[in-house]
């Protein structure tokens, strides 16, 4: 088998596909490749300049680069490989290692965690009946200064950093960061075989058994030419974005009346209205009518006050300029309560997200659609892999009818999602995990928040691995023969905590 392909036979191959794009610490050596060692002074000068191996040439015309085709290299085979780190694709990853899955794990960012880490997200809601991996983490995070809440969990990110790097390295899970998936290549019976990222590395190719979406926008899987569904039914308009803020300089006895938690005898609006009219007071109204801030540890608190609307998560420009609007409008509203004194003398931004934190991207089509109906009957399934306590929460698409949290089309009970629902349709050999699995708009806004993407990236991840040490798909694997591993994780991980 040549482990080198061009990039002309890729694009025939894939010209179907959808979208673009995009332990101790002694431990941490198991998650990097040994060819990754640091070079010593003395080699440093003969190491070579990955990008000038690999020039590219072409020609182009009036709007058009024509690319020549060129080699990449196959750089690895291995059992499962899960695209994207937030939370679903750790819990994908660790639990596919943890089944006996050689797992390769590659990430855009320059840490683990996603949302948690590279969004400053702080807060993790919907976990507490979530078993196995879940547990397993908010165990580990309350040593670590994290504080539980009724239905949520409050951690320090840089703490969530390292948690992660440890459970991925003690496991053997190898890891790739600052690396894009940008191309997936499927053979001639539909399974996905292969996909390609780029990097400082240059353009690499890899090879797996199994593959598992954990982008959050469903990228890999619209690279691999399955269909999907964005936004809402009415017009397609999609929740919008927030950039997360951290703040110090503020005594929680102090602001108790302002914090979600502190003062939440008295309902979750009394603090959020109480902060808006604050900052208003500062001299600027929020674009989230609803804002909130969340207590982590001593003087640390997050805060989330903005909303970007109608912005694409596909569009790296809009991304862009949705960031940096944030950005300014996030310091404007702590600048402006600063200026209040009194207990506000002393805030300021000591860190804004990496990444903004989309709510909405690509919803993948699976054999299996989770909808509005199964949330208002409160459906059980044999296959169910997560059971969703989180209500339906919108929020505003169209910021000229409200700013905060649309109405509830219906009363939603405590529901499953099905394994099903995380088996890509169009395409074999492809597991979906988090926010991008099959699931219909409301439904979506439920099943979103992390806590569940952490029970769905377990159950993905240890299907990923039964397929691929039986030499099948996802597809043809029978949940009762994924129930017996996954079980096990989850109990394993039950008798540690």
């Amino acid at each position: 088998m040549s482990d080198r392909f061009t990039r002309r036979a890729f694009g025939q191959a894939a010209a179907g596909a959808l979208g673009a794009f995009g332990a101790a610490p002694q431990l941490l050596a198991a998650a990097v490749d040994a060819k990754a060692e640091p070079a010593t002074p003395a080699e440093f000068k003969n190491l070579p300049a990955v990008g000038s191996r690999v020039p590219t040439s072409g020609n182009f015309a009036t709007g058009v680069f024509h690319e020549a085709a060129r080699d990449v290299p196959i750089v690895e085979e291995c059992d499962v490989i899960v695209c994207g780190a937030g939370p679903a694709g750790i819990a994908a990853a660790v639990n596919a290692a943890r089944a006996g899955a050689k797992t390769r794990l590659l990430e855009v960012h320059g840490c683990l965690g996603g949302v948690w880490t590279a969004g400053a997200l702080t807060w993790i809601l919907d976990y507490a009946n979530k078993p196995g991996l879940m547990a397993e983490i908010v165990r580990h995070l309350e040593a670590r200064y994290a504080q539980k809440h009724k239905g949520s969990v409050a951690y320090d990110v840089e703490q969530m950093k390292l948690l992660l790097e440890e459970l991925v390295s003690a496991v053997g899970v190898r890891v790739q960061l600052h690396t894009r998936v940008v191309a997936a290549l499927k053979d001639k019976d539909n399974r996905l075989s292969l996909v390609v990222t780029e990097s400082k590395s240059g353009r690499q190719a890899w090879k797996a058994k199994t593959f598992i979406d954990c982008t959050g926008d469903g990228d890999l899987a619209a690279l691999a030419g399955c269909g999907f569904d964005y936004g809402s039914p009415d017009g397609g308009l999609a929740q919008p974005m927030s950039l997360m803020a951290l703040l110090t300089g503020l005594k929680p006895e102090e602001v108790t009346p302002f914090t979600r938690e502190l003062a939440e005898s008295g309902g979750w609006a009394g603090p959020k209205d109480r902060l808006k009219a604050e900052m208003e007071k500062g001299g600027h109204s929020p674009s989230y009518a609803k804002p909130t801030m969340f207590h982590l540890r001593e003087d640390l608190f997050a805060l989330m006050a903005n909303h970007e609307y109608g912005v694409s998560p596909m569009d790296a420009g809009q991304i862009t300029a949705a960031t940096m609007r944030a950005r300014g409008e996030l310091h404007r509203l702590v600048n402006g309560l600063r200026g209040l004194g009194g207990v506000w003398s002393n805030v300021k931004i000591v860190a804004t997200g990496e990444q903004i934190g989309v709510r909405e991207g690509r919803r993948i089509r699976g054999l299996y659609e989770v909808s509005t109906n199964d949330l208002a009957i409160g459906v059980r399934h044999k296959d169910a892999v997560c059971r969703v306590t989180f209500g339906i929460d919108v929020h505003s698409t169209d910021p000229k009818k409200t700013k905060g949290i649309e109405a509830k089309p219906v009363k939603s009970r405590p529901y499953d999602i099905p394994y099903r629902a995380l088996v890509a349709k169009d395409c074999d050999g492809l597991l979906l995990a988090g926010r991008c699995i099959s699931g219909d708009f409301i439904a979506h806004s439920s099943y979103r928040v992390t806590g569940n993407s952490v029970a769905l990236g377990e159950a993905a991840g240890a299907a990923a691995a039964v397929a691929a040490m039986n030499s099948t798909t996802p597809r043809e694997t029978d949940f009762e023969d994924i129930r017996p591993t996954w079980t096990r994780l989850q109990f394993e991980q039950a008798m540690k905590t």
